[in-house]
């Protein structure tokens, strides 16, 4: 087994500070590869002597052999992976072509994203009563993205389910107080747009962020955030992702006393429920 496989079959016998040191390890791997047993254990704030203990836990006879195999990794993400990666048809030629094709459409929706719409959708959210999302199917995770983001914050927020009473259930519950926010990629859910259009002749606010600025329910959004459009759904996911991380650092930045607060409750909450019941 190679030191990655020998870490992840440990791990559950680990005590708490070998632990940090595999996270680190399997994580931040290049970083540990120039640094003494010493300088690691100082990262970690541990001791140098656990680091060596962490390594014969391993099966090792010390750090500088654990730490050899990790410098072997190393070579072979640097050196031999990218020759590999010269022949399109290989497994790390197919790979980096992936990888390439998402850098790019992260690069190209950087460019062309509307950052005076996301200013305003920020402004919105922290005014609004709840956010209720409309998202189709693919963009699921996204939503979910969202949905996590902002109930850190404490912004109240809930998915609507696609189907169209779901959708009517939610529309008729909401009020000009409210914000309906569109998430789509590909716009296959056709009354997703159609809820928007009616949200919006109810006077009740909207948005869209969207895998391409040509959907249809981008046309009944009071505020439009789109991703720069591209043929692949996996692709359109991962832009329509950076999008929210980017609204979620926003958010963190114009509303930090609201984060803290929240985030605060929370671990007060979770370690009040992790006691006995008297």
């Amino acid at each position: 087994m190679n030191y990655e496989e020998r870490i992840r079959a440990a791990k559950p016998k680990m005590s708490k500070s070998f632990s940090r040191l595999a996270d680190y390890l399997l994580d931040s791997y290049i970083e540990a590869s120039f640094m003494t047993a010493s300088e690691l254990a100082h990262t970690l704030n541990l001791d140098a002597a656990t680091v060596v203990r962490f390594s014969q836990f391993l099966g090792y006879h010390g750090f500088p052999e654990l730490q050899q195999e990790i410098r072997q990794k190393v070579r072979n993400d640097l050196l031999l992976r990218p020759r590999e990666a010269l022949e399109p048809n290989s497994v790390a030629g197919i790979a980096q072509s992936a990888m390439q094709e998402i850098a790019e459409a992260i690069e190209h929706t950087k460019i062309s994203l509307n950052t005076e719409a996301l200013s305003r959708l920020v402004e919105l959210l922290g005014h609004v009563r709840r956010t209720v999302i409309f998202a189709e199917g693919p963009a699921q995770p996204n939503a979910y993205s969202l949905v996590q983001y902002l109930e850190q914050g404490g912004f109240p927020v809930y998915i609507a389910r696609a189907g169209v009473v779901d959708l009517a259930r939610a529309l008729n519950n909401a009020t000009h107080h409210d914000l309906i926010l569109a998430v789509e990629i590909t716009g296959q859910t056709p009354y997703i747009a159609s809820a928007l259009c009616e949200a919006r002749s109810r006077g009740i606010p909207t948005a869209a962020i969207v895998g391409a600025a040509s959907l249809t329910s981008t046309q009944c959004a009071d505020i439009v955030i789109a991703a720069a459009s591209h043929p692949s759904v996996g692709v359109g996911i991962v832009s329509l992702e950076a999008i929210i991380y980017t609204l979620a650092k926003l958010l963190r930045r114009r509303y930090a006393d609201r984060f803290a607060g929240t985030e605060q409750a929370i671990l007060e909450i979770s370690n009040r429920i992790q006691q006995p019941v008297k």
